[in-house]
């Protein structure tokens, strides 16, 4: 049921002329919706927001499920190159102002890509984050665009009945004891009992990128 209601909703955006594009951290657990989309319409370009503090293994694996699933990758880069990304101690960003970092690389260059898209179609669950429970379904965005989070209300279990299911592709570094993978620099095996994304930005009251938070109109 609740593929068929993604369905209609994008077939509705698409009706009405809207330009809609996906974006993907190309975890185990992201695949379920690239997937669906894949059935649904795969035009709908897939944006790899890339940090170039990636795991190869992920930038790699990207490239994979995109050329399976058949549908169109974008390399997404920022426009500060690394060498600015320093602060006045000479120190790469993720060291001494993570945020800062996550800003210039990740949400910034998202920000672009909604000037020139009405839909973005979004994988967060609200199980994932006490910052994603409070999102709605459908939700404002800059610049007159629209967040859509098909998969909002979907839980873990369903997550990974659809991905057994479809028999589909799994992260390598899934073996290796990651559960939630971001930047290399900002991710580590999580301990026993930790939260999913408490082994991002370790020992930082951090738990979101920027995406999530200064990407949504006020």
């Amino acid at each position: 049921m609740e593929i068929k209601e993604i369905q209609d909703k994008i077939e509705a955006y698409k009706a009405q002329g809207l330009r809609l594009f996906t974006t993907s951290s190309f975890q185990t657990h992201s695949l379920v919706l690239l997937h669906i989309l894949s059935r649904i319409d795969s035009s709908i370009p897939v944006y790899l927001i890339n940090t170039g503090y990636h795991f190869p293994e992920t930038i790699a694996f990207a490239q994979q499920v995109c050329q399976q699933f058949g549908l169109p990758l974008i390399d997404l880069k920022s426009q500060t190159p690394k060498h600015m990304q320093r602060d006045a101690d000479g120190r790469l960003l993720f060291t001494s102002d993570p945020d800062y970092c996550c800003y210039l690389n990740k949400t910034q260059p998202l920000d672009a890509v909604l000037r020139s898209h009405d839909v973005w179609i979004n994988g967060i669950r609200a199980d994932q984050s006490q910052t994603r429970s409070a999102m709605r379904t459908e939700q404002a965005a800059p610049h007159g665009s629209l967040r859509y989070h098909p998969m909002l209300n979907w839980s873990k279990q369903q997550i990974w009945r659809y991905i057994k299911e479809h028999d589909l592709p799994r992260h390598t570094l899934d073996a290796r004891g990651y559960v939630s993978i971001g930047c290399e620099p900002c991710t580590r095996r999580p301990d026993p009992g930790m939260q999913e994304r408490e082994a991002r930005w370790y020992g930082l009251k951090k738990t979101e990128c920027g995406l999530h938070t200064d990407l949504v109109a006020k």
